[in-house]
């Protein structure tokens, strides 16, 4: 992990602007567990400072380096290590400038481990750089913010979800960098913006504790600049691996991404078939779905344990006796009436009861 040495780029700063052009080593290569570190959560925009830049800076013309000071990039930078030196934090993590994304293995290594980079971080600053009162607005404004769905624009980014989900602190700030609150006390706003449950911003309950339709309803209506973001976005929510194939288009990254979760035994919950539950779509194609949007109105659905299941549908003992039955997730028999899924040479088929029939339909694909 690299990270940015706070007190080495505040003196190089410091340097810069009294004249003085130093050799300064503001990056270490160090283990995510051997330090205390912060780290920054905020809306990429234009003019952003990428890791050439910062480690060039010195060796840029005066006129080109200051160039690169002016922008919001940088000082965004400068900011975020003057805020994490004030709370006494010698390293931070920022995206922007902390990975080298000419290098294809250090940007997927990355985006398979940012979740967990946010999560073991001290720290995390949130800056919400439309946002100019110091405060999280109580309703939706789509005067002020018409461009995302009337919240501030970091709430509607698809990266930011981890980033929200991920880290134990969060604070949150405005664009003058005045502070808006930390995440506990601002849940039940954030539960309104986000439909994410008080329980998981106050991390009193772990994401994947949630079923999958949930967790992916969470990410329904957030958006990416590269399509495929969207998926590679959710891979540390819930924590597989998978490579990054930019051009293969949103759908069959997400495909690839729901496939990995059903591989992994404890998410063995069928909610991810549950999108789409009001047939909102003309034509249905496979059981996976093609976008994270399918999953829009699946905020409300729970896990249920199977014995509560079983009574809530009204199926008793003698009713699934001598049925043909298979193995639920916990090695418990499944009456054949519920829903059979088997991964084959073919994709996944699936059998699925209707309690009003008493009949099973043929597989969705």
């Amino acid at each position: 992990m690299r990270l940015l040495n706070v007190q080495a780029v505040l003196n190089r700063e410091k340097d810069v602007i009294q004249g003085a052009e130093p050799e300064t080593r503001i990056f270490e290569e160090l283990d995510d567990n051997s330090v205390d570190y912060a780290i920054l959560s905020h809306r990429w925009r234009k003019g952003e400072v990428n890791f050439d830049k910062m480690t060039r800076l010195m060796g840029m013309t005066e006129p080109h380096r200051n160039e690169v000071r002016q922008t919001a990039g940088y000082k965004k930078i400068i900011n975020s290590c003057e805020r994490a030196m004030k709370d006494g934090y010698g390293w931070i993590w920022i995206d922007t400038c902390c990975i080298d994304k000419h290098s294809s293995p250090e940007v997927s290594g990355a985006i398979n481990s940012m979740f967990q980079w946010y999560g073991k971080s001290q720290k995390c600053y949130a800056y919400l750089d439309d946002v100019d009162d110091s405060t999280l607005p109580a309703e939706q404004d789509f005067g002020k913010f018409g461009k995302s769905n009337g919240w501030p624009e970091w709430f509607t980014r698809g990266w930011t979800l981890q980033e929200l989900i991920a880290p134990k602190q969060i604070e949150f700030f405005d664009k003058n960098w005045a502070s808006i609150g930390d995440k506990r006390d601002l849940a039940k706003k954030l539960e309104k913006i986000t439909r994410i449950p008080v329980d998981v911003l106050r991390d009193v309950l772990n994401p994947r504790r949630f079923c999958v339709a949930q967790m992916m309803s969470w990410a329904a209506d957030r958006k990416t600049k590269k399509v495929e973001d969207r998926a590679y976005s959710l891979i540390g929510l819930f924590g597989v691996a998978m490579s990054e194939r930019y051009g293969e288009g949103i759908e069959k990254a997400f495909q690839r991404l729901q496939k990995e979760i059903i591989q992994k035994e404890r998410y063995s919950d069928h909610s991810i078939f549950a999108w789409n539950p009001q047939g909102q779509f003309g034509q249905l194609g496979g059981v996976l779905a093609d976008d994270p949007s399918y999953f829009r109105g699946c905020h409300d659905v729970k896990k249920v344990e199977f014995d509560e299941f079983i009574n809530e549908i009204g199926i008793t003992g003698s009713q699934s006796s001598g049925k043909l039955a298979c193995l639920g997730s916990r090695g418990r028999a499944l009456p054949a009436q519920l829903s059979i899924f088997l991964f084959t040479n073919v994709g996944i088929q699936r059998l699925l009861w209707k309690p009003d029939h008493h009949r099973l339909e043929s597989p969705r694909a």
